[in-house]
């Protein structure tokens, strides 16, 4: 873990806001001039604390309004399964999350699809590229609350 004082920590909360901030308006913020800024920015990349900067696009204005996660449970639990499997699966556009979970679920994954058909397709897709105990999903109703910023201030 890599120790972040309150400059880091300001620096990385803004950042989580708005990626787009130039070293002058990011120093602005926190309080340092552009270049001490700067350099803490590429401490923070280069430490692997910021690990790229991306920007978020809105689904249903890109034609993918439906959000699903779906529930894995496998009977194969040997490492060279889950390499081929973590490779088909990270292979599907539609997947957006991954997770190896603890528990009755095996893995979950997240994704959007343009549609209830949409789904099916990758369904179908997803049965055929493994060997699966069950799978359930679950279609979200309504997204309350959505970010990519994590709690740093604590």
């Amino acid at each position: 873990m890599t120790q972040l004082d309150r400059l880091d920590v300001a620096i990385l909360e803004a950042l989580q806001q708005d990626a787009s901030l130039s070293a002058a308006d990011l120093g602005a913020r926190v309080g340092l001039s552009a270049t001490p800024c700067w350099k803490r920015v590429k401490r923070l990349e280069d430490a692997g604390v910021i690990e790229r900067r991306v920007v978020l696009v809105n689904p249903a204005r890109v034609g993918l309004p439906v959000t699903v996660f779906v529930s894995i449970r496998t009977t194969r639990h040997d490492e060279k399964w889950l390499r081929q499997f973590a490779a088909s699966v990270s292979a599907m556009p539609e997947v957006t999350e991954f997770h190896r979970m603890s528990g009755d679920v095996d893995h979950l994954l997240k994704g959007g699809t343009t549609d209830i058909a949409g789904y099916d397709r990758f369904y179908k897709r997803l049965i055929r590229n493994a060997d699966l105990a069950g799978v359930s999903s679950a279609f979200s109703m309504e997204s309350i609350k959505y970010t990519t910023a994590l709690p740093l201030a604590g």
